[in-house]
């Protein structure tokens, strides 16, 4: 299920600014913390994608032993 976002922007005299807001939803649901680093990685023109520069230890999926 995607979560449709507007990209908005912002036009001053000498600059502009563009702002992307995420929903609540997915905000909770990545577990972001205020200040947190994330970067942009440009995949191609149909996709940027979202980059968390240090994970936190407690958000580490644990692996499944590949004997099972």
């Amino acid at each position: 299920m995607g979560f449709p976002t507007k990209i908005q922007l912002i036009k001053r005299k000498a600059s502009e600014q563009w702002y992307i807001n995420f929903p609540s939803a997915i905000a909770q649901a990545m577990e972001f913390s205020k200040g947190e680093v994330f970067e942009w990685v440009i995949e191609d023109k149909g996709l940027m994608a979202l980059r968390r520069r240090d994970v936190p230890e407690y958000l580490v999926k644990k692996t499944v032993p590949e004997e099972f």
